[in-house]
């Protein structure tokens, strides 16, 4: 049996994240081969989580990024701030032709039978040039810090990106917070810096400093090199398979605590089985199942990670934090764009089985 979390009680940051941030263009249900407008929504897996303790479960919580100093930076700059985030920033200079960039993803919606599409241009990003000794963490974490969170996106940018989650994750040791890592395995990342066996060696030195693990069985398999099932044999709602792995990935990193994911069977882009499951200290907790109406899939599984850590910071029982988990997800569906919309009694209605009834 793994350790208990062990959870400061306060801090002057409930939260911090250490990731790019990038901005998404939007154009709707329409391919961008025929696009002709786009929305902007401002993300990056790791800021999202943050965004979403701030601005619906009303945490304090904190971002170390890059920002470049144009006019996409000020943009994104100033949606994290209407999201409540406090920002620590490592500042570039823009060129003011070739950069450096804050990355861009493309995503349309999809429809029906027709899948959502996501192409990156992460050429010369900003956030790639994180190294170990850009951010002050004595100086960040100097009042407390609860939680400290990254993920496997970040990671796989560059060879500096890794290391500097490593001296992030100590520094937040040595602080007393709990250490969090969504591995988020992307595999045309990982192609472009040494492929599936390095992924797999990085990412089993960052988990090793890891208390709370996000991941689902092909991240842990590809990720982590786990052995388990092969992901495609079986029901994508069958929790089995998932803590048939959890034995393996403890035995791997007796240090983790918690390893946490949502299930999710896709039946159209618009309709989705959704549920999650979680590994709390050999407790096993699964959601219900839930028939959701997607509006954008987009960061549901970052909306999944906020309310569960939430529910673990707010010392809500196991079974009650993975349904908050699940029930922010959820909603987030719901919404346009990477973050949040949703309020705490929306989370809190549907956590305990509330229904799309019209509130008056």
């Amino acid at each position: 049996m793994s350790k208990a979390l062990q959870i400061p009680s306060q801090g002057s940051l409930d939260f911090v994240s250490l990731g790019g941030l990038v901005h998404r263009l939007d154009p709707g249900i329409i391919p961008f081969r025929k696009a002709t407008e786009c929305h902007i929504h401002v993300s990056g897996g790791e800021f999202n989580v943050a965004a979403n303790l701030s601005d619906c479960f009303g945490l304090k919580t904190g971002v170390a990024t890059a920002m470049v100093d144009y006019p996409i930076g000020d943009l994104i700059a100033e949606r994290v701030r209407a999201m409540g985030v406090t920002p620590f920033y490592k500042r570039f200079k823009h060129d003011g032709v070739t950069g450096p960039n804050m990355a861009t993803v493309y995503s349309d919606r999809g429809q029906g039978v027709r899948p959502p599409v996501v192409f990156y241009n992460r050429s010369n990003e900003a956030a790639a040039r994180l190294k170990p000794g850009d951010f002050d963490w004595k100086a960040i974490f100097a009042g407390g810090v609860r939680w400290f969170h990254s993920g496997g996106i970040f990671a796989a940018l560059s060879p500096t990106t890794a290391e500097l989650v490593i001296e992030g994750m100590q520094a937040a040791k040595a602080a007393g917070a709990v250490v969090s890592f969504d591995l988020n395995y992307r595999e045309k990342i990982w192609n472009l810096s040494g492929g599936a066996a390095h992924a797999s060696e990085v990412l089993g030195r960052l988990v090793r400093n890891v208390d709370v693990l996000v991941g689902n069985e092909e991240d842990l398999q590809k990720g982590l090199g786990v052995a388990g099932p092969e992901v495609a044999s079986h029901s994508k709602l069958d929790s089995s398979a998932f803590f048939g792995m959890i034995d393996r990935v403890v035995q791997k990193f007796p240090n983790v605590s918690v390893v946490a994911t949502t299930l999710r069977e896709v039946h159209s882009t618009n309709r989705h089985s959704w549920s999650a499951v979680a590994w709390i200290n050999g407790e096993q907790c699964v959601a219900p199942v839930a028939e959701l109406d997607v509006y954008d899939r987009v960061g549901g599984g970052d909306g999944f990670a906020a309310g569960l850590f939430y529910g673990l910071l707010a010392g809500e029982s196991h079974p009650d934090a993975v349904k908050l988990g699940w029930a922010h997800g959820a909603l987030l569906t719901t919404f346009p764009g990477d973050t949040t919309m949703a309020t705490l009694d929306q989370v809190r209605s549907l956590a305990q089985g509330g229904s799309a009834r019209i509130q008056r």
